[in-house]
């Protein structure tokens, strides 16, 4: 191997390190948010992301997803813009997510939905 060659994957190395630790900050600061979120409430993707600088409401979702089972974040207390469930790439955890909202006294309409003019958390920011 050439040393431009060398030094162009020592670079790119280098740059995915960076870009892992900027959305390791990201999620860190995504999961302090969620945490905010008071049982019997929920928030959408967009409305977490327009709380942390240059986040976008799919690194949220990644987020949510990058979790553990046994973490402590709420993480089913974030919806999408509809008030849905939103379903995982990988499955699973919708039908776990639903019980859980519904165990906090969040209610589900026909559409699956929740109402979000009635349980969507409105933090003091």
């Amino acid at each position: 191997m050439n040393s431009s060659a060398v030094t162009y994957l020592q670079t790119t190395h280098n740059d995915m390190l960076v870009n892992k630790q900027k959305s390791n900050a990201a999620y860190e600061k995504i999961y302090a948010i969620v945490r905010c979120i008071p049982r019997g409430m929920v928030a959408t993707y967009g409305q977490i992301a327009s709380l942390v600088d240059k986040c976008t409401p799919r690194m949220v979702g990644y987020a949510m997803a990058r979790l553990s089972f046994d973490s402590s974040v709420p993480w089913q207390r974030v919806v999408n813009s509809n008030g849905e469930i939103s379903i995982r790439a990988h499955g699973g955890r919708c039908s776990e997510q639903k019980e859980l909202l519904e165990y906090e006294g969040i209610p589900f309409d026909s559409k699956e939905r929740v109402n979000l003019s009635i349980y969507r958390w409105n933090p003091d920011y």
